[in-house]
């Protein structure tokens, strides 16, 4: 079942309603009705040295993430087509100028103590994320969000947004009012806390959860610190399921019958940016040249082992309005030296290409690019340095450097906070006015004018963008194969397994 993003807006459908649909779509198949109980061992990555309890803090482990997004409720989640669904609020309607947008609170949504959750209790979670997070993580100032009587929050914008029910998934975790030590967990969410020791938890059903109850008894949550030490306890048994477990493990999983490998499609992007405003790359005809003289699908085989899709240099791969037209980008060796002799590249000289080992895979990705633009004439020097040095001298400055992204399913976000030329982001130094014009444009309307904003955005950046994205990574976890009800979209939907269920 699917809903066009104008009919979500305009649906009035509470979240327990959409719950139970996409429920009982998807938990009957080839293993007959989902079943009841049984506890889930899941791993995920996480370090001592990280462990945050606090919902609206940093929550750089995985381990973490994975249980404040079972605990607690954000306002949305990730969904398919649209990419947003409802969670704890049910719905949500903007005023006509896309400025002033009012959410309502789910019917019956109730925290983990029994207290009905309240307009009051929202606002001020709202305004702590802003507090403690700021405006990466609550895109509006805390004087902007208010209570609209007991139920309803609204989130007064400075200029237009469409996107803004995306940009509220994930991290709006709702607590009671006043809340500031979270030792006891208290949220809304479908699983409350039973015990928690060094990073790992045990988390129980919540009979009382405003969505359709999950069927499993319990999650019980294992950190570990290394790719590795994950992949051998789902390979050894010892878990059900290792989350975000990556491509090597999966690999190795593959051949096993008592094993299946998820493969979450869109999860990451690395790819290469390009400086558009000046040096070497900033005639587009040596920006495409460069995008001609890859081979994407050996990049996929050598990078990702296979566990990936080829891209085409757009960002938002997984937006539902990805144009599918634009999707292909074949590798014109011939094509590619004519270019760069008509914008008479300098192919004497070699040139540095700045990469770092933040994500797997990046520094190969780097390697194998390289040895493959040899063919068309560019000289590359591949420079690995370490992460923190890379975002303070490389970033937004170098000629030519690796980059990555994940959460891959709006063409919009991207470009309005990494292409256009008011942007503190803008990797690529890309400023183009008719660019700036219809991001502007998909921000501030609707319906076919939205649309055709996004296509164009999309038009744009395979023109004359300055971001080479060859390819999409999987997303790869390993579960047991009884595990049934796992999540497939890609990022951070990875986290939602509260229909997971065991055959």
């Amino acid at each position: 079942m699917s809903f066009t993003r104008r009919q979500l807006l305009q649906s009035g459908l509470g979240v327990t309603a959409l719950l139970l649909v996409a429920a009982c779509a998807s938990e009957e198949g080839s293993d007959g009705p989902a079943k009841k109980g049984g506890t889930l061992r899941v791993g995920a990555l996480g370090t001592t040295a990280r462990i945050e309890r606090d919902p609206h803090a940093n929550l750089s482990n995985d381990s973490d993430f994975l249980i404040a997004s079972l605990v607690y409720d954000a306002l949305t989640v990730p969904g398919a087509d649209p990419n947003v669904a409802p969670r704890l609020a049910s719905r949500w309607e903007p005023s006509a100028d896309n400025r002033r947008w009012t959410f309502t609170i789910a019917d019956g949504a109730k925290f983990h103590n029994g207290a009905p959750v309240t307009a009051d209790d929202v606002v001020w979670s709202m305004r702590r994320l802003r507090s403690v997070g700021g405006a990466s993580k609550m895109p509006v100032a805390e004087n902007d969000i208010a209570a609209d009587g007991p139920n309803r929050v609204v989130f007064t914008l400075a200029a237009p947004n469409t996107q803004l029910p995306l940009l509220l998934r994930l991290m709006t975790f709702t607590v009671p009012q006043g809340t500031t030590d979270f030792t006891a967990a208290i949220g809304t969410g479908p699983f409350r806390l039973e015990s928690y020791q060094g990073g790992n938890a045990r988390l129980v059903r919540n009979e009382q959860w405003h969505g359709t109850p999950p069927l499993l008894d319990a999650i019980e949550v294992t950190m570990f610190d290394s790719v590795t030490a994950l992949g051998n306890a789902a390979l050894g048994g010892q878990i059900d399921l290792a989350s975000n477990v990556g491509a090597i493990a999966g690999r190795t999983a593959a051949g096993r019958g008592d094993l299946q490998v998820v493969r979450r499609a869109n999860d990451t992007m690395l790819g290469v940016a390009m400086r558009v405003a000046d040096g070497p790359f900033a005639d587009a005809r040596v920006r495409t040249a460069l995008r001609l003289g890859v081979d994407r699908t050996g990049l996929i085989n050598q990078v990702h082992s296979g566990y990936g899709t080829v891209a085409a240099d757009i960002l938002g791969t997984a937006d539902p309005l990805y144009d599918t037209a634009l999707a292909r980008r074949d590798r014109d060796i011939e094509r590619a030296k004519t270019l760069l002799r008509e914008a008479n590249f300098d192919t004497g000289r070699r040139y540095p290409f700045v990469t770092k080992a933040e994500v797997p895979g990046e520094v190969e990705s780097a390697k194998v690019i390289a040895t493959q633009l040899a063919e068309i004439g560019v000289s590359l020097d591949v420079q690995v340095i370490e992460p923190t040095a890379f975002y303070d001298k490389t970033w937004l400055n170098a000629p030519l450097y690796t980059v990555s992204w994940g959460t891959n399913d709006s063409a919009l976000f991207y470009a309005d906070k990494l292409m256009t030329s008011g942007s503190n982001r803008n990797e690529t130094a890309f400023r183009d006015p008719e660019f700036d014009a219809a991001t502007a444009m998909a921000l501030a309307s609707s319906g076919e004018d939205y649309i055709k904003a996004v296509r164009d955005i999309q038009r744009i950046q395979f023109e004359r963008g300055g971001y080479l994205v060859w390819g999409m990574a999987d997303g790869i976890d390993i579960a047991a194969a009884p595990v049934r009800g796992l999540p497939t979209l890609g990022g951070f939907a990875r986290v939602q397994l509260e229909r997971a269920w065991l055959a």
